[in-house]
């Protein structure tokens, strides 16, 4: 039987053929090197593949090297390794002689029959079409051709704010990991690598998220059994007291390939077989996974290399140091230094902050989007290079103009403070476009539409915008003030 070479996102027991089959793992030092990653994001990667090497025992074989390249001179035989999760990654192992590369594992929709799909399609990529063809595909929700329900999507009852006057969801926490020796080695290397020049991002902490698929496995029963019943009415919801609301805290093992996304569907939709979670929460927690998930990883590949690269609203200013550095305490802003301590002290902020608070102020900045796609990569537990890829070149930061979505997620402040308790208290008022109490959310808005009025694709989704635009009184003021302000911390 051949040797299994797993990567460090390849850790659950689905990599592997069979229970018994000979592993190789390789902890490369060079990567952590090359970029600055996030302190708590370095440990959960260590901790992982270490504790994976713990459980396999003997039947692994567990080099620690400079570079992969390094570990590989050390193995004489023959080697597999999964299809990698980056271009990188594949590029390298195709190199190597002695090491065959199967198809992709830990995703539901295989990259061939993605291709299919897409070649057949006619017209741009939309998630709701792919979404229903792997609902029907895969057998998950529907009953005969039809989805349980009567409708692919309950999205629309999903857009809740969170409760008022509420300081967290009544919801139990979710199983907190216990650090182990493992985990003390990993922190003391770090620490090692530190004083030797290896820099990272963020504050070190307590691990939060599994490490092993057993963590893992326990946190997932625990989401199915008490938090998946709010998750759908609360996921598009901020709270600044309460960062974790009813989401799973699971995005990290999946990426890490501690659990098999099909176990997790399969799962949501027995919870609601059994009334256990409302069909609401269910269908919107499978939309993630089966839906989301799979579509920005096959459209990683599906699309060329310069996908990654895409610029079309001509974003050429340089991601701040304040922003580089997680400098929340720089920032007034309620909401943007919240979700700003969130990444420094987590590494880990839920998808509404991401993209409604984060990516949305970098799109209205007119950021690099390339150096946005890094940034997520590096400071997130869950970031790899083809979730943010299409999370934030083809969402967030609209460069591909409308191969994934249909409009910019931009937004003004109304939308926060719709959605969140961030405006509150906050030296800016979300309604003021103009004057020293001005949201930088609302002011950049319009500024964002004006630099891009002519470079965004023209539909009905955006005509109101940009009528609203017309109707500006003091836009002129407005961007005035907005470039006044430029980059710097608001």
């Amino acid at each position: 039987m051949s040797r299994r070479w797993l990567f460090a996102d390849q850790l659950g027991p689905h990599f592997l053929d069979d229970r018994h089959q000979p592993v190789l793992l390789i902890e490369s030092k060079a990567v952590f090197r090359r970029r600055v990653f996030h302190r708590q994001k370095a440990h959960l990667v260590l901790s992982a593949l270490r504790h994976r090497a713990a459980e396999l025992g003997d039947q692994a074989r567990y080099l620690r090297a400079e570079t992969y390249r390094d570990g590989l001179r050390r193995v004489r035989e023959p080697l597999e390794v999964c299809h990698p999760t980056s271009r990188r990654a594949l590029d390298f192992v195709r190199r190597q002689e002695r090491v065959r590369v199967l198809p992709a594992r830990g995703f539901v929709t295989g990259l061939d029959d993605f291709a299919d799909w897409a070649d057949a399609r006619r017209g741009a990529l939309r998630l709701d079409a792919f979404y229903r063809f792997a609902r029907q595909r895969h057998a998950v929700l529907v009953e005969g051709d039809e989805p349980t329900g009567g409708r692919w999507s309950l999205d629309q009852g999903n857009r809740h704010p969170p409760p008022k006057d509420a300081d967290h969801l009544p919801v139990p926490a979710p199983p907190t990991p216990r650090e182990d020796d493992i985990d003390a080695e990993a922190r003391a290397d770090l620490d090692r690598w530190e004083r030797e020049g290896i820099r990272f991002a963020g504050q070190d902490g307590p691990r939060r998220f599994p490490a092993t698929r057993r963590e893992a496995q326990a946190r997932l029963r625990h989401f199915l059994r008490h938090r998946l019943p709010l998750f759908g009415p609360y996921e598009d919801a901020m709270l600044s007291t309460d960062p974790w609301l009813a989401h799973s805290m699971l995005s990290s093992s999946f990426n890490l390939g501690l659990l098999d996304p099909m176990e997790a569907i399969r799962g949501a939709e027995q919870a609601y077989r059994a009334k256990a979670a409302p069909l609401p929460s269910v269908e919107g927690f499978v939309r993630q996974l089966l839906g989301w998930r799979d579509f920005v990883w096959n459209l990683y590949w599906y699309h060329d290399a310069g996908w990654r690269d895409s610029n079309a609203l001509a974003a050429r200013r340089t991601v701040p140091a304040w922003w580089q550095e997680l400098d929340a305490d720089a920032v007034r802003a309620h909401c943007l230094t919240d979700v700003l301590s969130g990444v420094r002290e987590h590494g880990w902020v839920h998808h509404v902050p991401r993209l409604m608070v984060l990516g949305n102020y970098a799109l209205q900045r007119g950021w690099r989007p390339a150096e946005l796609v890094d940034w997520f990569h590096r400071n997130f537990v869950d970031g790899y290079e083809w979730v943010m890829t299409g999370n934030v070149i083809g969402m967030s930061q609209y460069a591909d103009l409308g191969q994934l979505t249909t409009k910019p997620y931009a937004s003004g402040g109304t939308y926060i403070n719709r959605m969140s308790d961030y405006c509150g208290g906050c030296p800016y008022d979300p309604k003021r476009p103009l004057g020293d109490t001005a949201c930088p959310f609302t002011a950049g808005y319009w500024s964002f539409l004006h630099r891009n009025r002519q470079r965004i694709p023209g539909n009905a989704r955006m005509a109101r915008s940009i009528k609203q635009l017309d109707r500006l009184t003091d836009v002129d003021a407005v961007l005035a003030q907005e470039k006044q302000r430029g980059d710097a911390a608001p």
